[in-house]
């Protein structure tokens, strides 16, 4: 959340899942909201056909969003920042903007206006293929509006521009000013169950719980004390972030890599890179539920309790922590991950003191501000939403109320920069990569699921059926998409959903695993993969697909 920390101060869910329906306009961009968060897409309908909220979507694909839409803004891939830029310039230009909330809560106005006085609509849609004229209405919807709300997923930050996507978003709530109040601001869906909870406790390479720097001299000391450790043991240095750890491991610089309730072998891109990186470290050591394409690779496997086995907290996408409780013991040797990194602590010399997640999370709570009112007891009641700064505070539904984490929002400037990787005469499609309903990330729970796994069997890669036409192609059919890094052979499934020139491909199936063919190109701030926009070629096969091809088993293309 680079681009909401740089602007706002902070990097989460301004608004609640909750004050969705008290909105008047929805803005939802990269997220394919009614499969990737179906709970929160159900909020959204509601506030269109129950409660009359108009919908703005800004996605390259016709997702099912696009039927509830006011306007479908249509841009090519990696194009976001040039459409943002032409909205951003029409309510400057047609003096749309909320001047006395410019004034009094933001810096950085006068840069922002230089910046997309020459971004009209009209350049815009030469570059983003949206027609000029939607532009301009969706921003007179957006600034007219009473409440608006953004909503965005992946679809706008796994680019190499992502970190820029995300202010351009949050350029449009400044100018605007919704922001600060219940039914607006800037919204972020996190992309698994726990991921805030990851981020709010560290699990960045720069940060300590709490979003506080490494680099901080003041923090580091606080933490010594805090930990029991010795200063000097905790490093000023920010660490790797995963697409670094496998490009280090290439190169010799790192010697073991340990991985929790992760499987990189199919959710990470360049996969042939990723499968030499593994195979070049001393140590792989891999914790997680089920023996995943992963865990095959690793020297040791640690079995690890599921969710519905362990109990703790999780911090869900509009922040609010949530106890959890385990409903079945976990089966044979596997243990709650918590105790399995106590166990390995104390094996190191550690003296770490802790005899369950109540008492991990009262040691949140002394050194993390936002969990600092936090305890188990109080959580045995129900969900409180951070920042929750004492024992009697409510917990905070909305972010930025009269101030921002920085002080005041910054307006960010920007100017358009193309994908990493752009079609060509060998390669004259763009792939875009995401998920659909019935499966989750790399399928290590969904795939063992028999009811999905008959829902959704096989992997497809949606073609539009003009491209299909040319290409002799018919639904159903086995194709090959090819590009620089890889191939993979999956069904054709003819569908305008996607637009002409381009494929879309999930990443769920290891039989066909997509990202042999993304580019690990990444966003220089962030330092997440460009996912979303790769050039790929598609070829008819002769030969009919392998149903029977299981997903534990070898991918037919060898990686390592």
């Amino acid at each position: 959340m680079a681009g909401l920390a740089a602007t706002l101060g902070s990097g989460a869910m301004t608004d609640s899942i909750s004050n969705i329906k008290d909105a008047d306009l929805l803005f939802v961009t990269g997220s394919n909201t009614t499969e990737a968060h179906p709970v929160i897409a159900l909020e959204m309908k509601k506030a269109v056909r129950r409660f009359g909220a108009k919908l703005i979507l800004l996605d390259p694909r016709a997702i099912e969003l696009a039927d509830f839409a006011t306007l479908h803004l249509r841009q090519r891939p990696g194009t976001d920042v040039a459409v943002l830029n032409a909205i951003a310039h029409v309510i400057i230009r047609d003096s749309l903007a909320n001047s006395a909330f410019i004034e009094e809560r933001t810096e950085g106005f006068d840069a922002l206006a230089a910046a997309v006085a020459g971004w009209t609509p009209e350049r815009a849609e030469v570059i983003s293929g949206v027609p000029a004229q939607l532009i301009v209405d969706a921003a007179y919807l957006y600034a007219h509006a009473r409440n608006a709300m953004i909503f965005w997923a992946m679809g706008i930050t796994q680019h190499t521009t992502g970190t820029d996507n995300v202010k351009a978003c949050s350029n449009l709530a400044l100018l605007t000013g919704h922001i600060g109040r219940p039914a607006t601001g800037l919204n972020p869906l996190r992309g698994q169950n726990n991921v805030q909870g990851a981020c709010d406790m560290g699990g960045l390479p720069n940060v300590f719980p709490g979003y506080q720097a490494v680099t901080d001299e003041a923090i580091r000391r606080k933490f010594a004390a805090g930990w029991g450790v010795a200063y000097e043991a905790l490093s000023p240095t920010p660490g790797l972030t995963v697409t670094e750890i496998s490009r280090g491991a290439l190169e010799g610089r790192i010697k073991a890599i340990y991985i929790m309730g992760e499987n990189p072998m199919l959710s990470d891109p360049n996969l042939s890179h990723v499968a030499e990186a593994f195979e070049r470290v001393e140590l792989l050591v891999c914790q997680d539920i089920f023996l995943n394409e992963t865990a095959q690779r690793a020297d040791v496997v640690l079995p690890a309790a599921s969710f519905a086995e362990k109990g703790g907290t999780f911090t869900n996408t509009e922040r609010r922590v949530q106890l959890i409780r385990p409903a079945l013991p976990p089966p044979g040797e596997a243990r709650p991950d918590w105790a399995i990194l106590l166990d390995l602590a104390r094996r190191l010399g550690a003296d770490w003191r802790y005899d369950g997640p109540a008492d991990i999370l009262a040691e949140m709570a002394t050194l993390t501000p936002q969990y600092a009112g936090l305890s188990h007891a109080r959580l045995a009641a129900g969900g409180l939403q951070w920042p929750c700064p004492t024992a009697e505070h409510p917990g905070t539904p909305v972010l930025h109320i009269g101030k921002f984490t920085r002080g005041r929002g910054l307006f960010a400037p920007l100017e358009f920069r193309p994908p990493a990787e752009l079609p060509d005469d060998d390669f004259p499609f763009l792939l875009s990569t995401g998920r659909i309903l019935f499966h989750w990330h790399g399928g290590t729970m969904s795939r063992r699921s028999a009811g999905l796994e008959a829902i959704a069997p096989e992997a497809e890669a949606e073609i539009h059926p003009a491209d299909a036409a040319r290409l002799g192609i018919a639904d159903g059919e086995p194709v090959c998409v090819s590009s620089r890094r890889g191939r993979v052979v999956a069904a054709a499934r003819l569908t305008p959903r996607s637009s002409p020139g381009m494929v879309f491909m999930t990443f769920h199936y290891a039989e066909a695993a997509v990202n042999l063919l993304t580019i690990d190109a990444v966003d220089p701030t962030a330092k997440i993969p460009e996912y979303k926009v790769c050039a790929v070629n598609i070829t008819k096969l002769a030969q009919p697909i392998n149903k029977e091809l299981s997903h534990e088993s070898e991918s037919p293309f060898a990686l390592a």
